[in-house]
């Protein structure tokens, strides 16, 4: 009977695991197995592996043959690295310290292989987030300003039908502003700025001096013209020489007497 180490699948679909077995060669594969040694779960990266490392060595030693995954997974983990040194320290080139010195330096260097990539898959995962944050941010203010430019537009149109909605409002005469007085230009000449207010007070005035005052007072004027002219000839006449007349005595002044 051929002994095998190979990998039973287990879990659900599209997300296996494998456990680390002996059995049969002729067994199916979910058949029976005569040990179960360890697990394998490639889900993972780097890939979890749980292996009993004296019973792999044990099985190896009795003539069981792995498979090629399986044979991968024994290599990663330093089992077949091992017992290659065992075999040496069997024919007489080293002892078992110099295996065991060689096997840990070697075990270090696939520590720190394996701690790389841990890392080097951690940061590229950090990277990836923080592209995908930044592209995101992107195309959220591409939106925004989309949104505003279409609420901009939204708003003048509803203020435009509002205008047309709306009668045309009667202009209301602005209040009168206090005046400037104009500045001495360079060139001699005096700038008059008068204001909207300005001018509407002007013109009431105008229409005020047009409008006729009623004839009552014109003729009062005009007597007191007369009146002035009449004086003046009366002391014109007296200047001549003229004698005003004399007043005839009263009778009554005679009988008293």
């Amino acid at each position: 009977m051929s002994v095998k180490i190979r990998l039973t699948r287990q879990g659900k679909k599209r997300f296996a695991y494998y456990h680390i077995v002996i059995a049969d060669g002729r067994a199916p594969r979910a058949g029976r197995f005569v040990e179960k040694i360890g697990t394998y779960n490639p889900n993972t990266d780097p890939a979890t592996i749980d292996i009993d490392f004296d019973k792999a060595m044990e099985w190896l030693d009795k003539g069981a043959q792995p498979t090629e995954t399986v044979s991968a997974i024994l290599s990663y983990k330093g089992i077949l690295m091992k017992r290659h040194l065992l075999g040496g320290v069997k024919k007489g080139v080293f002892n078992e310290e110099e295996a065991e010195r060689r096997f840990s330096e070697w075990m270090k260097q696939k520590d720190s292989k394996i701690e790389a990539k841990r890392e080097r898959i951690f940061r590229e995962k950090e990277e990836s987030v923080q592209k995908h944050l930044e592209n995101e941010s992107k195309v959220k203010e591409t939106r925004a300003q989309e949104i505003l430019k279409k609420t901009s537009k939204l708003a003048e149109q509803a203020e435009e039908d509002k205008a047309v909605a709306q009668p045309a409002e009667v202009p209301q005469t602005p209040e009168p502003a206090e005046k400037v007085k104009p500045e001495a230009d360079t060139t001699g000449y005096e700038t008059e700025e008068t204001t909207a207010g300005e001018i509407n007070q002007e013109q009431v005035a105008e229409k005020k001096e047009s409008v006729p005052e009623p004839a009552e007072e014109v003729n009062e004027e005009q007597g007191q013209e007369t009146a002035k002219e009449t004086e003046g000839q009366e002391v014109t006449n007296d200047s001549e020489g003229n004698e005003p007349e004399e007043k005839a005595e009263d009778p009554k002044e005679e009988k008293s007497e």
